[in-house]
């Protein structure tokens, strides 16, 4: 598969987590599933926000429902690659929190996919619509912050493109 130009490079990525693939990650053409890139974003999106705020996201009284999810394909990977997520916030609302993300095979420099992923917070109970728990806002505004010149020298803010 020939490169995408124009992919973000490790750098521009506040935070690197690391994710393994897994021997049947690979389909019938030897290559990680498209579907699985989307498990890999989920996976690196909870897994450091369990990590960086030292809670069990699982027990907030509000839920972080998944309601958007993008990626672009640059090249292909397959098991036992090594992973690791790039993750950023590009947009960070009341309830909601737009993350840029990455997958970097380990000694690669530019990205193998670019994705967005989306989260709106909810009651656990009614489902409505709440505000983002305190405990993450406090690990979400400085990655934000951090993020902003990194996203925007490399044209990945909301309302950038």
């Amino acid at each position: 598969m020939t490169p995408m130009p124009n992919l973000p490079s490790r750098s521009t990525f506040p935070v690197l987590h690391d994710v393994p693939t897994r021997w049947h990650d690979n389909d019938h053409y030897g290559h990680v599933n498209n579907v699985v890139y989307y498990a890999y974003f989920d996976t690196a999106v909870n897994g450091w926000l369990m990590q960086a705020t030292g809670v069990d996201i699982r027990n907030l009284s509000e839920l972080g429902l998944v309601v958007e999810t993008s990626c672009r394909f640059s090249r292909s990977i397959s098991f036992p690659d090594r992973l690791e997520v790039g993750i950023g916030v590009a947009k960070l609302g009341t309830s909601s929190v737009v993350y840029r993300l990455a997958i970097f095979r380990e000694d690669d420099e530019e990205a193998a996919a670019l994705g967005r992923f989306v989260h709106v917070y909810v009651d656990r109970e009614t489902r409505r619509t709440s505000a983002i728990p305190p405990v993450l806002r406090d690990v979400l505004a400085p990655m934000a912050e951090k993020s902003a010149p990194l996203f925007q020298a490399a044209g990945l803010l909301e309302g950038s493109r």
